[in-house]
């Protein structure tokens, strides 16, 4: 299991769940990048995590602690990746951890933030382009989440205990399409070439123009730029 520095507690609750019910290595990517704050405000929420010191410490740190103290996956299953700041860096340490110790992947599963779930299955492919044998690696974001309007407000289905505020994932959806896209803007091989090719449904085009032209939501996007 592959589990790719993020600040979504389902999600690396799912990570965690999974590698000690299987009984398989974790590998923990992430050091310390633009979003590391949201992961230690995550920890600091979190009833059972909160005691974790987080300050300074890369996202691996953080989530192996979580992963051995409080899942009891052993030290011996940890695999610790804790220079990577960004997706593509995350995919790319990734294949250097497991090949410079020798580590067998013939086929793992990747969780990530379920916004950039797409994006990361994608940059794992991009790496291992042109492998003799590349793994098969399988997409699994741990949580689908629900938005749900109720008396106006809007927010997550089942409380949304641990995830984004409403704000930030609106934000970050909106702004993956365009890097997910093989435009010259985008990061596909014809644009910026960190991820493999992805096709879009028409319907998921046309559900992302809606959302951008909302008035409402056009402080989010401009939130999101390409970088």
């Amino acid at each position: 299991v592959v589990l790719a520095g993020n600040a979504v507690i389902p999600t690396i609750d799912a990570a965690c769940r999974l590698a000690a019910a299987q009984a398989v290595p974790l590998l923990i990517s992430g050091g310390v990048g633009h979003s590391t704050g949201y992961l230690y405000e995550a920890v600091r929420q979190d009833p059972r995590y909160r005691r974790l010191p987080v300050d300074g410490r890369p996202e691996a740190h953080v989530l192996a602690d979580i992963a051995h103290d409080y899942w009891h996956i052993p030290h011996s299953r940890l695999v610790v990746e804790d220079q990577s700041t960004n997706c593509g860096e995350n995919a790319r340490f990734t294949r250097t951890t497991l090949e410079s110790r020798g580590l067998a992947h013939r086929r793992g599963i990747v969780i990530q933030d379920p916004t950039m779930q797409r994006r990361t299955m994608a940059t794992f492919a991009r790496v291992w382009q042109g492998a003799t044998t590349p793994p098969q690696w399988l997409s699994f974001p741990g949580c689908s989440p629900v938005l749900e309007q109720t008396d106006g407000q809007l927010g997550f289905a089942g409380g949304g205990a641990g995830l984004w505020p409403v704000t930030r994932y609106l934000a970050l959806l909106l702004g993956e399409l365009p890097r997910l896209q093989d435009t010259p803007e985008g990061y596909g091989p014809r644009g910026k070439d960190f991820i493999s090719h992805v096709t879009f449904p028409p319907e998921i085009l046309d559900a992302w123009r809606q959302l951008r032209e909302d008035a409402q939501l056009a402080g989010a996007l401009q939130a999101r730029t390409l970088g």
